[in-house]
């Protein structure tokens, strides 16, 4: 995929515009921003942020016509916006104050270093690469950003009220010594019978593009692209990154003209002070979902997931009338989300710029990218891998 990469996909020449440039908004005005990337991630992002209060659609940008004329249709304002191919004609607008960077995993990092050269605010989807060396450019890049610029990662979870709750919870002492953590990423389709196929007659390198998911150097495969979430959740929650990680993988089901080396996968990884987190991890389930986070403490538990968090403590010492009885009876206290938390996190984004408080998430994301791929190493190789070894394995 390295001459993908170089071809200056959605990129083009040498940026234009310093970091310095003015840019349009003010104290308590709107930002206007720009959609790079405009596929199904890009539009469903960019729809909640042309809905933000604090936000304006100023332009959207992607290599592919149709994508740009399905984003017309589908995001609130794409059809009165200037539509561009190239992106750093997107970035060399001066009006332009911030961009949601919504492209193929593997581009993430050189279209993130070209969004800080043009001093951009930033809304990047997740995961920070699909491989060490793509992560390692991104924060490299990250390093030279304008410091008043909010950088923000599709980590939706960081910004979810009820999280943060949970994450309160834990900090103040209310569970006890938490030594456990588990991520549970359950969820898809019946597996794939046949090839995709290309009906369309892409060239290999457009089909790479257009079909990145399905192959685990452009998406880093599923530990990465899709579970990055729940490891970015036991970072947070840990307040670190593993040391190292053991664990297993494979392929129930092998995907018919895809890539990836797992569609289950169940990983240890040690952190400091003792602390375990277990990432069990099963793709094609029949439409069956589980995904959530769990946290267990000496006095208590939280359990987390995108629509509410539980916080459990003991179970009263009265007797059970049937010892096999084994519904739970320790809920202590409940909340549930009060919309979709991609709602949230976009609406913290633009408050941090209109309110002049930025933020900068990249070495999270980073370290939520390096644990998924330590994972995804240790399942791979069979044996222990530590942190040090996956950061000199590129």
């Amino acid at each position: 995929m390295e001459n993908i990469s170089r071809r200056g996909i959605l990129t083009g020449a040498a940026m234009i515009v310093s970091p310095k440039t003015a840019f349009s908004y003010q104290a308590n005005s709107k930002v206007v921003f720009g959609i790079i990337g405009t596929g199904g991630r890009g539009s469903y992002v960019g729809t909640h942020m042309a809905r933000d209060a604090n936000a304006k659609l100023g332009a959207i940008c992607d290599i592919y016509p149709d994508k740009i004329d399905d984003a017309k249709t589908h995001i609130p304002g794409a059809s009165a916006v200037k539509a561009y191919r190239d992106m750093n004609e997107l970035l060399a607008r001066p009006d332009i104050d911030a961009v949601l960077i919504a492209t193929p995993v593997f581009l993430h990092p050189a279209h993130f270093e070209l969004a800080v050269k043009a001093g951009k605010n930033i809304y990047c989807e997740k995961p920070a690469g699909a491989d060490v060396a793509g992560v390692k450019r991104l924060l490299a890049a990250a390093a030279k950003a304008d410091p008043s610029k909010t950088i923000q990662f599709g980590f939706q979870q960081r910004y979810s009220p009820e999280y943060r709750k949970a994450e309160r919870i834990l900090r103040t002492g209310k569970i006890g010594d938490m030594k456990m953590m588990m991520s549970y990423w359950v969820l898809g389709d019946t597996p794939p019978k046949a090839a995709p196929g290309n009906p369309n007659n892409y060239s290999p390198e457009e089909y790479k593009i257009r079909g990145w998911g399905m192959f685990r150097e452009t998406s880093g495969g599923p530990i990465v692209e899709q579970d990055c979430h729940g490891v970015d959740a036991l970072n947070w929650f840990a307040q670190a990154h593993p040391v190292k990680a053991v664990g297993t993988g494979g392929l129930r089901y092998p995907h018919p003209g895809y890539t990836w080396t797992s569609d289950h996968h169940n990983i240890t990884y040690y952190y400091p002070d003792g602390v375990e987190g277990w990432l069990i991890s099963v793709k094609h389930t029949a439409g069956f979902r589980d995904v959530k986070e769990q946290f267990f403490g000496s006095a208590g538990m939280l359990e987390t997931a995108r629509t509410y968090y539980k916080w459990h403590g003991p179970i009263p010492s009265a007797p059970l009338k049937n010892a096999d009885d084994l519904r739970d009876r320790s809920l202590i206290e409940r909340g549930d989300s009060k919309r979709e938390i991609t709602i949230d996190a976009v609406e913290s984004f633009f408050k941090s710029i209109v309110e002049k408080k930025p933020y900068n998430m990249a070495q999270a994301a980073a370290d939520a990218t390096y644990t998924s791929l330590l994972g995804r190493m240790a399942y791979e190789t069979k044996r222990e891998v530590t942190w040090e070894e996956l950061l000199n394995s590129e």
